[in-house]
């Protein structure tokens, strides 16, 4: 039994993004972004539940509509028939293959029988429905540009191992992921139609209500779904109008004009934001029972189409400002109709209930109202007002404070604490400890992994993959997705083939060499020796370019520093660049350089990730000038022996000593200077 829409507590600007989307397809998709355990994937289940049922050609594989099938459906043509059955919910689950999506040759009866038959994939079954992907975040690359392609088309390509198709797939499509383990690329990001981002609630009588209900929900689902199932149907029979609806609502030139003012005020790139936001705002107007869009529907669908397609650099967090919307938005006459909402619309006056009294209501009372995100513009604008004021506050704060309280917040907010302790000196650090800021990054020179590995895909170094050139054959050990057919046909001759046609035996894959992504871990020296001459500064901008470059080759990175008489891991290995980003900008220097320290937390930090993920091939990055003030790093370094390494010398000055070089001896790997590294990257 499926937990009730409806149910969920809060999350206005979630079930609105989900309600739109149902309403119309067009609008491209939602992208839930949140913490853990916040109901993203229960509501995304809960709204198959909601949609319409649809008519289908009985035997149809790929959901045809018997009123217009798809001309090329590969099981037509249809001679007529009709069934009707629920909207289906289809889950691509993270490790699924290409084959699995988008659907392949059927070996079955190409053997058997010789036909080259197609078996469709996920992206046949979520025709008419909706298509889930948790941590689409982790999906692989290629996997997403297929989804989102079928998506934004409506139909699958398939043009593989002598099979050419063409099916309908349009679907409802909603992803979720948490950005702590990692981002998706901003050209992927773009293509979702609208964002959501999703928080706990801080507040204890909401908090309560959601345990209330999740337990009553456990003791007994059925009892449970009865009670909101008046309410459940009420939000179906409303998505159902708003759809018949949605076709005659008219986009008059005064909303274009505000969208395109709006799009073009937030300096989003190309013109798909602008078409994500007019087909929102055309659902939205459907959604309240209107014919027509208003200022209104602008609003609220440039606040759910604009966020994620505002990041100018890949360490931005998504965001949008609500005043800056305002003001582009006032910039038009008030629009008459915008306030003459029908009696059950989304837009009335009526608040969200969130008091601990309102939410134990019965689930009859004003819940459709919590579903249909009613917030008012004017309370948006406080609350934003107020996040406004208590970042400023946090700002204006002693940068003293700034590493522990702020080593989380986005990259204005470390920017402008920098900027802080830059200008106000180091009166509130201690003598011993130093703070640098970094630069600009720059586009970052390649270091890669020797030899040919089998890690995820990615853009580092060499590895085996689905993608990229054909370099042998082997035996399948499991289902073959990739015929290579001249080894296959090789196999079958020297069986003989007296013995019959090809056979399961003689079947050989194709082994393709592309790319894959590994884990960079950069161990940093954040000594006192470091900070002389403002060389951190410029340590701080090489890494952080170095992060850039990793978050576009799709590498997993962590990061150790090492000062004083020990070594830290500051951060574990992971995908958020984001979060690496944060702690190098906010790294301080002084004390003593224990080189060895930082050595042996690398080789622990690899010995447990090669237990985690013993696919993906580390890369360890030195960053130091190598003046060792204690520890053994020879020893130490023994314990690197068998890693990939990379010695970066930071150490400057008309003298060297080159003890850098002499590590990267021990290491026997390759020493690159930091200005050499950054005259090839501002180079290139």
């Amino acid at each position: 039994m499926t937990y009730p829409f409806s149910a969920v507590v809060g999350m206005d600007d979630l079930k609105l993004a989900l309600i739109l989307n149902a309403v119309s397809p067009r609008v491209g998709g939602v992208l839930v972004r949140g913490e853990k355990g916040t109901a993203k994937s229960t509501i995304v289940r809960a709204l198959a539940e909601l949609l319409p049922a649809v008519d289908v050609v009985p035997g149809c594989r790929f959901a045809c509509d018997p009123a217009a099938p798809y001309s090329q459906c590969p099981d037509g043509p249809h001679d007529g028939g009709r069934e009707t059955r629920r909207a289906r919910l289809v889950e691509l689950p993270v490790g699924a293959s290409e084959d699995r999506l988008a659907g392949s040759l059927d070996l079955e009866k190409a053997l058997a029988h010789g036909v080259a038959a197609f078996e469709p994939g996920l992206l046949a079954a979520a025709h008419r429905g909706v298509l889930y992907v948790d941590e689409v975040n982790l999906l692989h690359d290629h996997l997403v540009d297929l989804l989102l392609d079928a998506a934004a088309l409506g139909t699958c390509y398939v043009e593989r191992e002598g099979v050419s198709v063409r099916h309908a797939a349009r679907f409802l499509l909603a992803g979720t992921m948490n950005p702590e383990e990692g981002e998706l690329r901003p050209q992927l990001l773009d293509r979702f139609g609208l964002t959501v981002e999703v928080r706990a609630s801080r507040d204890p009588g909401e908090r309560a209500e959601v345990i209330r209900r999740r337990m009553a929900y456990e003791r007994d689902p059925d009892a449970f779904a009865a009670d909101w199932a008046a309410r459940e149907g009420e939000l179906a029979a409303r998505i159902a109008e708003a759809r018949t609806r949605v076709e005659s609502v008219r986009l008059p030139d005064a909303a274009l004009k505000q969208i395109a003012t709006v799009c073009a005020g937030f300096e989003v790139d190309g013109m798909r934001a602008d078409l994500v936001t007019a087909h929102a705002a055309v659902a939205h107007a459907a959604w309240a029972g209107r014919d027509r869009v208003t200022t209104r529907d602008v609003r609220e669908a440039a606040r759910l189409a604009l966020p994620h397609r505002r990041r100018r650099d890949p360490f931005d967090a998504p965001g949008l400002d609500e005043n800056k919307l305002d003001e582009l938005l006032d910039q038009f006459p008030d629009d008459p109709d915008d306030d003459t909402d029908p009696p059950h619309g989304p837009d009335d006056d009526r608040q969200p209930q969130h008091d601990s009294d309102a939410q134990s209501e019965e689930p009859g009372q004003n819940e459709t109202d919590q579903a249909e995100s009613n917030e008012q513009p004017d309370r948006r604008r406080a609350n934003q007002n107020n996040s406004n004021h208590d970042k400023s506050d946090s700002r204006q704060s002693d940068p003293s404070h700034s590493d522990s309280n702020q080593s989380e917040q986005s990259r204005p907010d470390a920017d402008q604490s920098e900027q802080n302790q830059s200008a106000h000196g180091q009166s509130a650090q201690t003598p011993a400890e130093q703070f640098q800021v970094a630069g600009a990054p720059y586009k970052a020179r390649l270091f890669s992994v020797p030899g040919v590995g089998g890690g995820a895909p990615g853009r580092r170094s060499r590895g085996r993959s689905a993608k990229g050139r054909t370099v042998g054959s082997r035996t399948p050990t499991a289902k073959v997705t990739q015929i290579h057919l001249m080894a296959t046909l090789r196999a079958a001759a020297h069986r003989g083939w007296r013995q019959g046609p090809v056979k399961v035996a003689d079947l050989r894959e194709a082994v393709r060499e592309g790319r894959e992504g590994n884990l960079v871990l950069f161990v940093v020296d954040a000594s006192g020796s470091m900070g002389a001459r403002k060389r951190m500064g410029e340590v701080k901008t090489a890494v952080l370019s170095l992060l850039l470059d990793a978050y576009q080759r799709r590498d997993k990175i962590g990061m150790i520093t090492f000062r004083g008489d020990s070594a830290e891991l500051v951060l574990p290995p992971t995908s958020s660049v984001e979060a690496g980003a944060a702690r190098m900008r906010l790294l301080k220097t002084g004390g003593r350089t224990p080189i060895a320290a930082g050595l042996v937390k690398a080789a622990e930090v690899l010995a447990v990730e090669r237990l985690r993920d013993p696919a993906r091939r580390p890369l360890v990055v030195v960053v130091t000038d190598g003046r060792a003030t204690s520890g053994d790093a020879d020893r130490a370094a023994a314990l690197l022996k068998d890693t990939a390494c990379v010695v970066v010398d930071c150490e400057s000055g008309p003298v060297r000593l080159g003890l850098a070089a002499r590590l990267a001896v021990r290491l026997t790997a390759p020493v690159v200077d930091l200005s050499d590294v950054a005259h090839v990257m501002k180079a290139a």
